[in-house]
């Protein structure tokens, strides 16, 4: 069954109850008042209801005329919407780009970088997650994610692009009243061992998992973001290695404080931002390229 309502009915419903009269609604839609008139009686006669009250000296809608021109115009409205995805899906524009930031870093450049991109592009969405260790791989290789910043370790095959953002330092620290703090330093691994170690779960949900800075036997208590190891080591919670740039304010109050540890290994990682080669998007690549120019602030 066709309905006998169209866009062009709506269009006209939605003139009239603006302009208030059927004269001034057809010359905005540049008719003439009898094609107005026509297409309204039109569509009264297929729907068998009356959208106007005629009785009256000036015609006004009926209670059934407003719900159908308030209606109509959500109706419109998503035509319009629908028309401009149509139109910028086919110049190359993605409809929504989803962003997963790793929990290594600080969101709020990149928060700031979309509060530019939505300046310039309104109309496309952005969806921003949060993931650790190899769970910001996994985004990327199972498709949930367009664009992932703050990834570690190499791409898992030659289907990414990859750019590197920089070195992040990680050091050692405990509360300023942590009971570690009596110790002797260096630190040696039986000692650290006395005590929990505040561990980052990896949110990876098909690729194998990865872990950093745990020692055999030592109790941990894990949790689910950089920010929420920084709480619980701010409490005293346990101990354990930091992404220096994350907690500069801390050391510089002395809330945290760095310890020296017997162990001299490397404690860095290396951040790198990556993509699908296959990903043409324009607002894609928007973002890789006002990333690459600001990499030096996200670390």
């Amino acid at each position: 069954m066709t309905s006998p309502i169209t866009l062009d009915a709506l269009k006209v419903l939605d003139a009239i109850e603006r302009k208030k009269s059927f004269a001034a609604a057809a010359d905005e839609l540049f008719r003439v008042p009898s094609a107005i008139s026509y297409t309204v009686n039109k569509l009264e006669d297929d729907l068998g209801i009356a959208l106007f009250d005629r009785s009256k000296r000036k015609a006004e809608l009926t209670s059934v005329g407003i719900m159908l021109v308030e209606q109509g115009r959500l109706i419109l409205k998503a035509t319009d919407e629908l028309t401009h995805m149509a139109k910028q899906s086919a110049e190359g524009w993605e409809l929504e780009l989803r962003i997963c930031i790793d929990s290594i870093l600080l969101f709020q450049p990149i928060y700031t970088l979309i509060a530019q991109f939505q300046q310039e592009y309104p109309w496309i969405n952005i969806r921003v997650t949060e993931e650790v260790f190899g769970g910001t791989w996994d985004a990327l290789v199972a498709g949930r994610s367009d664009l992932i910043i703050g990834a570690t370790g190499e791409p898992y095959n030659s289907d990414f692009s990859l750019y590197k953002l920089g070195n992040v330092d990680f050091v050692f620290v405990v509360a300023k009243d942590h009971a570690l703090i009596k110790e002797q330093q260096p630190l040696s691994n039986e000692i650290i061992k006395k005590y929990p170690s505040v561990v980052v779960a990896d949110s990876s949900r098909n690729l194998p998992g990865r872990s950093a800075g745990l020692l055999d036997g030592q109790s941990r208590i894990t949790v689910s973001s950089i920010e929420k190891k920084i709480e619980a080591q701010l409490l005293g919670l346990g101990v354990g290695f930091l992404p220096i740039h994350r907690i500069k304010s801390q050391l510089e109050s002395g809330q945290l404080v760095i310890l020296a540890l017997e162990t001299t290994e490397n404690r860095n990682s290396e951040l790198c931002m990556a993509w699908r080669n296959d990903n043409q998007g324009k607002a894609l690549a928007w973002f890789v390229s006002n990333i690459q120019q600001m990499a030096v602030k996200l670390i």
